[in-house]
Order: structure tokens, then C-alpha cells, then sequence
């Protein structure tokens, strides 16, 4: 299938809110030609110096108009694609292109896995001291709170080229337990620091019967 791109050094989930600030004329011309013709658009991550997998997007609405021309829009992402050939003008148009194949996804998982990652995330979340989300499991999938536990760039991309559910879960819970460990031992650094950095009353030691 044949997809307009807007290359972007960002990672979208399918289900999430898009929004994105519109400046240049290839991408002004783009939007306009969503609205007109109700198509989607595909959004490759630039990756390494590369465009190899990216998430299809739909544009929803057109919330501010400048008097230059600038836009801000909101779309929502769908289907995550890998790109199997780029153009940079699509035929007569001033954005690039190309052919992409979207993926088989799935969001199958029991729900003890996902109730195991959720515990992760709030205790991640408590060792952060950031206030208690409340997350209904059976709603939760592992794009929900992708963007909020912590992921690197890398890693954010690798999450988002793992088809099955599952192992989506299996991986953010792996990237939770190391995360939860690392955290906890500063935080227990951070605690030896505070005790030692207060005044305190030492005995005076005996060293009489010391033997060397």
C-alpha cells in the first residue's frame, strides 16, 4: 500500500493522540489534501539515519490556523507499518511517500501478565514518589503507559516493532524489574548520604585490649 510520510524523529502507538505543529509547505500541503480526501498518512521514526518502521496516522482536526499558514492539528495513530520503499515528492506532490506493509498485531494477554506489569508500574511509581495512577487492567494494554515508564528512545522503537502482546509485556516488565533495582539502590544511597551527612554522638573506643 501507497501512504503519504511525514518522517518524524518520534515514536507514536497505535491509539495515541497525535498532535503535531504544521510549518512547511510539503506538510502544509499534506494536510490539506487529508481534510479533502479523508486519507491517512504514514509516520516513519528516523531511526539511526534510517526510515524502516513507522505508524499510520489519521488526521482528526485542524485546531489552530496562523495567518502564515501554520498549523496546529491533532490525529490519532493506528496501524504500525514497515516501509518497504521511500520517495521524497510523491508523484506531483511536495511530501514524500512510499510503500509500506502493516504488521499483524495482536493484544492478546491473560490477564495475570498484565496485572504483573501494572504492580511494576506502580511500584516504580511509588519509589518515584509520583502520585498513584489508577489503571483498570482490563482496559490496559502495553501501549497505554509506554511513554511514561521510563523507555529510551531505543527502546520505545523496539517496543514498537514486537507484534505480539505478550511479549510487548514481557518486555516492559524486563525493562520495570532492572529500572525498580537501579532506583531503589540510589534510593538507598540517597538515604546512607542523608544519615551520614547529620552530626552524631560517637563513643570514644577502647583500643587497650586490642590485639594485632
Amino acid at each position: 500500500m501507497k501512504l503519504p510520510l511525514f518522517p518524524l524523529k518520534s515514536i507514536f502507538y497505535p491509539g495515541e493522540t497525535v498532535p503535531l505543529h504544521i510549518f512547511e509547505p510539503r506538510y502544509k500541503q499534506l494536510i490539506r489534501d487529508c481534510r479533502e480526501e479523508a486519507m491517512t498518512f504514514g509516520i516513519p521514526v528516523f531511526f539511526n539515519n534510517k526510515l524502516e518502521y513507522g505508524t499510520e496516522v489519521q488526521l482528526v482536526e485542524v485546531v489552530n490556523t496562523y495567518e502564515g499558514g501554520e498549523m496546529d492539528v491533532v490525529c490519532v495513530a493506528r496501524q504500525v507499518f514497515k516501509l518497504l520503499s521511500f520517495e521524497p515528492e510523491m508523484g506531483e506532490k511536495l511530501y514524500p511517500g512510499g510503500t509500506v506493509e502493516f504488521l499483524e498485531y495482536d493484544y492478546i494477554a491473560p490477564s495475570s501478565h498484565k496485572t504483573e506489569v501494572v504492580d511494576k508500574i506502580q511500584q516504580l511509581y511509588a519509589i518515584m514518589e509520583i502520585p498513584d495512577t489508577k489503571i483498570d487492567v482490563a482496559k490496559y494494554n502495553s501501549f497505554v503507559l509506554a511513554h511514561k515508564i521510563g523507555l529510551s528512545y531505543e527502546e520505545e522503537y523496539e517496543l514498537l516493532k514486537i507484534a505480539k502482546e505478550k511479549e510487548r509485556l514481557d518486555f516492559i516488565y524486563s525493562h520495570l524489574v532492572s529500572t525498580i533495582k537501579v532506583l531503589s539502590q540510589v534510593e538507598r544511597t540517597r538515604k546512607i548520604i542523608e544519615l551520614n551527612g547529620h552530626f552524631k554522638n560517637f563513643d570514644p573506643l577502647d583500643f587497650k585490649n586490642v590485639e594485632m
